[in-house]
């Protein structure tokens, strides 16, 4: 496969590029920056010998100055390196590093310098629709968008094993999860949670182990960046909303390879999970990559009534249902109206299964191929003209 262009824009300083494994980070830096020298601590006998001696990554740096940009990937194996980077930020003007990480764990528990503002915090995703000059959708709600799995001939056999690589090289290496057969039925439990209100006590029921540990492995695998929690949106709040956020995957091929399938399976339920998920993660790599100052959540009242995203900041504002059918029904514009009753300030917009684009009451109903396909950085969610 060949090298696609992404959206992610690179600052000129100093900065994390932080991404679960096989988003693209290591082809994209090849590609932006051929002549970097690059410390690859994926490698053994280089992790070895910056383990051993981080001191040595100043050496190499002040011995090839005339390379003065600097990757160092995976750079959460050796957070010491962070203050030999942060020195050589100090002293040697000029010089700029890519510190690349698909587990920020170690980083943000580990009390280590994080270089006190001086590099930024960026993040990679999935691909986008837009980026893909063959984007399907079909494909995307089963295989998902991870490039290490768009560009493999079987996706299916490369999704089987990527949960398999995190519980081999990240958590069991790691020691961060004691017991690796709890957290593999874990992460079968949790899969069913995926696109909803998030009950840690159901999860630690469903998988027979304790409350606690549970809450642990949420914490695991939001630091190893293959999940995160969309908060409930209480601006301004004119009736009682739920407190618990929504749990997702952080793409939607990695969801279909660990949620259970069996004969009580509804298939709909799981293509709605899917493409719920799949709008979700489009909606953050959008956010992170036009450095629009909005924010992600969802709403649910006391009651039920619920809006499954809300992108709110100085940017806009707009509530976003999704809905796997093939036909607009007046109920399915019920949630968003009675949010407009909150809110009337608020764009409305359902995306669903079908190949119209409407507006009825006021409610701008997209076809989901065409919403992610014109998801751009450098535009707003849809455009009404």
């Amino acid at each position: 496969m060949e090298f696609l262009l992404r959206f992610f824009d690179p600052p000129e300083q100093s900065f994390f590029l932080f991404g679960p494994r096989g988003t693209g980070k290591s082809s994209w830096i090849e590609h932006a920056y051929p002549n970097a020298l690059v410390v690859d601590l994926l490698k053994p006998e280089v992790y070895r010998e910056m383990s051993a001696r981080p001191e040595r990554l100043a050496q190499l740096v002040l011995a090839n100055l005339d390379r003065s940009l600097v990757v160092v990937d995976e750079v959460q194996r050796v957070p010491e390196l962070l203050s030999v980077v942060h020195d050589l930020i100090e002293r040697q003007h000029g010089l700029q590093f890519v510190l690349t990480g698909s587990s920020a764990r170690k980083l943000r528990r580990g009390g280590v310098d994080l270089l006190a503002g001086r590099a930024l915090y960026r993040t990679m995703h999935p691909f986008m629709a837009a980026e893909l000059p063959n984007f399907s959708l079909e494909a995307a709600l089963v295989d998902g968008l991870l490039p290490v799995v768009v560009a493999a001939p079987r996706p299916a056999e490369v999704l089987k094993a990527y949960a398999t690589l995190y519980l081999d090289e990240e958590v069991r290496l790691e020691g961060w999860a004691r017991n690796v057969g709890n957290f593999a039925r874990f992460l079968e439990s949790v899969s069913f949670s995926h696109a909803a209100v998030l009950n840690v006590s159901n999860v630690a029921r469903e998988c027979q182990v304790e409350r606690k540990t549970v809450a642990g492995y949420i914490e695991i695998l939001e630091d190893l960046l293959l999940s995160f929690r969309v908060p409930v949106f209480t601006r301004r709040a004119r009736r009682k909303t739920s407190i618990h956020p929504k749990f997702y995957f952080f793409d939607a091929g990695v969801y279909r390879s660990l949620r259970p399938r069996g004969p009580l399976d509804r298939a709909e339920e799981i293509d709605g999970c899917a493409f719920e998920g799949l709008v979700a993660q489009h909606l953050r790599a959008w956010i992170a990559y036009s450095g629009r100052n909005c924010e992600l959540f969802y709403w649910r009242t006391r009651a039920g009534t619920e809006i499954d995203f809300v992108v709110y900041g100085e940017d806009g504002f707009w509530a976003i249902e999704v809905k796997n059918t093939a036909a607009v029904r007046s109920k399915d514009l019920r949630a968003l109206k009675s949010f407009r009753d909150d809110y009337p300030e608020c764009e409305l917009i359902f995306i669903y299964r079908g190949d119209q684009k409407l507006l009825i009451d006021g409610v701008l109903c997209v076809p989901g191929d065409d919403f992610l396909r014109n998801l751009r950085p450098e535009d707003l969610p849809v455009e009404t003209g």
